[in-house]
């Protein structure tokens, strides 16, 4: 991944991501990793003192430390080099207000998936993004691994031929237990509808299958049915998903997303076959991609390696043989979206290539889970995405 162009390091103000989160300091390292961001603010918790905390243990100037989202958005805009950007990494149900809230006031959002917690909100998000001219970008992550780009880029030159059958899971253990009862905190929030949404599993990871489904093959889903289960005794959402799909020209595909599934990981996979031959990806082995051209043995493409492509070449970062992987498919996001914001800056057009997703992403990505919900409440009934 190239480096910075020349010009001052954009400053990232962070809403959420306190002591005890996960993913906070997950965007925090993405950021950092390629140089083109300095995170200088932060509303890093709902918890007065806990967000001070959070502060002094990442290294906030106190006085950019805010106790709430509307306090940092209101200090930074009285300020001559207020933030620029913000990363919203709190708990889906206010991806929405705090995201809405930045956007009005002419800040660049990065949020985390799902966009927001309902279609409906999805929708005025994405318009609200549109009418400000702000970046409104979704860190579906996987879509920044040098493969994945590799796999996009070998459907649309044709190597696969007529896309037929697109075949998604995404499998994790985590949740085999009721964990939430104990108070663990990834745990309480993700299995809760008024923090997580109408959708548990099918929202937290589900997502990222879909995503993934539709970001490689280029193909859009016309309609599906799901089977969406709690399998976890007094679970109020839904911790396994089966899904049938069918897409615009004729293909068809299935997604399993499961957070009950003992063995499992971080399991996510995507097969995607096609008239001419079928490409394999798995996120734990996530520098090579099986592709099997019809009538031919299987070939194992490395990132670096022989046979890869300039759409992975592009966002790579280190030598062949080494891993690279998760904490880097984020950043990629990150240094996508700061090539736009630059750009922005100067008042020009994005160079060719640069990708991520966007708010139509995350639109899509909530009418994903929308309709299945609707289709399971419906008996697997078949449903149009709206």
């Amino acid at each position: 991944m190239s480096m910075p162009e020349n010009g001052r390091p954009i400053r990232l103000g962070m809403v959420g991501g306190g002591q005890g989160a996960f993913i906070g300091a997950v965007h925090r390292m993405a950021a950092r990793l390629d140089g083109h961001y300095e995170l200088v603010a932060g509303a890093l918790s709902s918890q007065p003192q806990r967000s001070v905390e959070s502060a002094l243990d990442i290294g906030l100037e106190p006085g950019r430390s805010y106790e709430s989202y509307e306090a940092m958005l209101a200090g930074e805009s009285s300020r001559e080099d207020s933030i620029e950007a913000v990363a919203v990494v709190t708990p889906n149900h206010l991806h929405y207000p705090v995201a809405r809230a930045f956007l009005e006031g002419g800040i660049h959002v990065i949020c985390d998936k799902p966009m927001t917690a309902t279609l409906d909100e999805a929708r005025e998000l994405r318009r609200i993004a549109d009418e400000s001219g702000c970046i409104l970008a979704v860190t579906y992550n996987y879509s920044g691994y040098p493969m994945v780009r590799q796999a996009r880029e070998m459907v649309r030159r044709g190597d696969l031929g007529k896309i037929r059958v697109v075949q998604a899971e995404y499998a994790q253990e985590w949740l085999s237990e009721n964990i939430e009862d104990d108070g663990q905190k990834q745990a309480v929030w993700r299995t809760d509808p008024a923090q997580a949404g109408a959708g548990g599993c099918i929202g937290d990871i589900g997502t990222h299958a879909f995503h993934l489904a539709t970001f490689i093959s280029g193909l859009e889903v016309e309609g599906l049915s799901a089977d969406l289960s709690a399998f976890v005794e007094n679970r109020r959402l839904d911790d396994n998903a089966h899904i049938l799909l069918r897409f615009a020209g004729g293909a068809r595909g299935m997604i399993w997303a499961s957070q009950v599934a003992p063995g499992n990981e971080n399991n996510l996979r995507i097969r995607i076959f096609g008239s001419k031959g079928g490409l394999e990806w798995r996120q734990e082995e996530p520098n090579e991609l099986i592709f099997s051209p019809l009538g031919e043995p299987s070939r194992r493409l490395t990132r670096g390696g022989h046979g890869a492509a300039e759409a992975a070449a592009r966002i790579s970062r280190i030598p062949a043989g080494h891993p690279e992987g998760y904490l880097e498919g984020f950043a990629t996001i990150y240094s996508e979206v700061a090539l736009a914001i630059r750009a922005a800056r100067d008042d020009r057009n994005v160079a060719a290539g640069v990708l991520f997703p966007d708010a139509r992403d995350g639109e899509l990505g909530m009418s994903f889970v929308d309709a299945a919900v609707r289709s399971s409440a419906a008996g697997t009934q078949w449903v149009k995405l709206d």
